[in-house]
């Protein structure tokens, strides 16, 4: 399930036959001028739009916290995705605003409201434990962040960095809830995670990175030698 960041992105990965796609909140952001957890709930909203209105394929929305602190707060924020036409959600355990991982009992409350909401509207929650980016390594701590969220309704669980194939293995054994895991470089391929029992694979800001870098590098011959090699 590849994350695209704009309409032409999106088509072309459904037109190359991916069957569901997600967004991506750091490259939605960085391509419109900003960053990830920076983009308010009013671009996400129409970033959706745009998505669902052009695409016939499942979108998973990388909604960070679900904008807790805006009108209507979580609950709100899942209607209006799926009335902006999104198959699913996603809702992560990290504050940037405090610059830590939520304390267990908060996280485990939020996700049981989004499960709530979800449940009404018909839309697929993947729960993550934000752990692994933010330099917390502790994979009981994971695991059992994933066991409460599974508990109080998320349909699936992610944690993003988990690149052991022994770490990814025991959360899905001990979990037993469906995982997503986000494809790094140094991760297990695709194949290699469907034995382990990984049942979904993403691409978070990956594909746009890439893309920036090949834009940058192309721009960067231009500008310096007035070439247009890149292009061969």
């Amino acid at each position: 399930m590849p994350n695209p960041w704009d309409r032409g992105s999106a088509l072309l990965l459904e037109e190359m036959g991916f069957p569901a796609l997600a967004t991506t909140s750091a490259g939605l952001g960085r391509s419109i001028g900003k960053d990830d957890q920076q983009v308010t709930r009013s671009e996400l909203l129409q970033h959706v739009s745009e998505l669902t209105n052009v695409i016939s394929v499942p979108l998973s929305v990388d909604s960070e916290r679900l904008f807790p602190e805006e009108e209507g707060g979580v609950r709100r924020c899942v209607e209006l995705l799926a009335e902006a036409g999104a198959a699913g959600c996603s809702i992560e355990d990290y504050d940037p605003s405090a610059k830590q991982v939520v304390p267990f009992d908060e996280a485990v409350e939020a996700v049981a409201e989004a499960a709530e909401a979800c449940g009404r509207t018909g839309l697929v929650l993947t729960a993550r434990c934000e752990n692994h980016l933010y330099g917390v390594l502790d994979l009981s701590d994971t695991i059992d962040r994933l066991t409460a969220y599974r508990e109080v309704g998320a349909e699936v669980v992610y944690a993003p960095g988990l690149v052991s194939s022994d770490d990814i293995g025991r959360v899905v054994e001990e979990v037993r809830a469906p995982l997503n895991v986000l494809a790094l470089p140094v991760a297990p391929s695709v194949e290699e995670l469907r034995k382990l029992g990984v049942r979904r694979v993403s691409t978070g800001s990956l594909l746009f990175n890439v893309t920036r870098r090949t834009l940058r590098a192309a721009a960067r011959e231009l500008l310096d030698s007035g070439t247009s090699l890149y292009a061969l």
